[in-house]
């Protein structure tokens, strides 16, 4: 045995740790159970891969399929819809997910997601019912707080005097005081540019240890949500953050299939702009969203920032019992 797997072999989180993961586990299925929403297991393995250019699919090679390129799954998104389209009901998913890219404090390529969606909920209803779920796992300190619920045009206009639906490019450039190298990467991509804003200015503010959900997003943001009816600049989108921890990210689901699939031909197009390899599309997704996916909010919690939370621990590699990647650069 090498002298660096001698002394790395050991696990990054300790036993107490351990122990609260298996409890918070278990105060998650039973938040599910007593809402009546079933369990699925939906498979890692699937031919095709996330066509976002801002998340990158793992590959993986499989002898019994050659020459067939597989992908481990970013998220069961996909896969559950697929359900939802079935007439399955309520349904969530407690999972291992692989994302490619970022290793740092609050991401690994691999970590476990707490997914659900529910039928027939509208977007405040569904952004409560994640409080409630976040509220339940976390300890007193974090969820004792008064929630505040916030409007992303809101949100900037308090914290940076901008408003992300009309302001210029520069005046978004100016706002982030961005280095150099950073500005380059950004470039003319107006979204990552209030992305960086989020994380610098307007997150920041948030108070900490009190939940903030922050919603309805600008439509350029809505991946895989609706349009607002009231207002189609905006997304019925919402996340939750602890601090300026984010926690969940949650839609009113898109059904319109034909939206669906112009959207992911769009992303594949900015795939291609930006030099990023071309991912097979779902087409089984995309032909059960042709037979009709029902009216559904659905939600995605990252447990391990939860348990993080909880532990106040520094990164994720103090709850994970091993990681593939070490690094706590974010």
């Amino acid at each position: 045995m090498s002298g660096d797997a001698a002394a790395r072999w050991r696990p990054s989180a300790d036993l107490e740790t351990a122990r609260l993961r298996a409890a918070m586990l278990a105060e998650a299925r039973a938040f599910f159970a007593d809402h009546g929403i079933l369990e699925v297991e939906t498979p890692a393995l699937s031919p095709a891969a996330a066509s976002d250019p801002h998340i990158e699919s793992v590959g993986v090679t499989l002898s019994a399929a050659r020459g067939q390129p597989y992908f481990l799954h970013t998220s069961p998104e996909f896969a559950m819809k697929r359900l939802l389209c079935a007439g399955w009901p309520d349904i969530f998913q407690i999972c291992k997910v692989y994302r490619d890219g970022e290793v740092g404090r609050h991401h690994q390529p691999e970590f476990t997601l707490v997914e659900w969606y529910r039928r027939g909920l509208s977007l405040p209803a569904m952004m409560r019912h994640t409080v409630a779920f976040v509220g339940r796992l976390l300890e007193p300190r974090a969820a004792a707080g008064e929630v505040r619920y916030l409007g992303y045009r809101d949100a900037f206009r308090e914290a940076a005097g901008i408003d992300p639906l009309s302001a210029p490019l520069p005046a978004l450039r100016a706002a982030c005081h961005a280095d150099p190298p950073l500005a380059a990467a950004l470039g003319d991509d107006r979204d990552a540019w209030l992305d960086l804003l989020l994380t610098r200015r307007v997150a920041a503010g948030f108070p900490a240890g009190r939940l903030t959900v922050l919603h309805h997003y600008p439509a350029s943001q809505a991946a895989l949500a609706r349009r607002c009816p009231a207002d189609d600049r905006l997304a019925d989108r919402f996340e939750v953050f602890c601090g300026d921890v984010e926690l969940a990210n949650g839609y009113h689901e898109l059904t319109d299939a034909a939206e669906q699939r112009a959207r992911c031909a769009a992303e594949q197009e900015r795939r291609r702009a930006a030099g990023l390899p071309l991912r097979p599309l779902d087409e089984r997704f995309l032909a059960a969203m042709e037979t009709g996916l029902p009216s559904c909010c659905g939600v995605a919690v990252g447990f391990d920032r939860l348990v993080m939370l909880n532990r106040r621990a520094e990164s994720l590699r103090a709850v994970q019992a091993f990681t593939a990647v070490d690094g706590d650069n974010d």
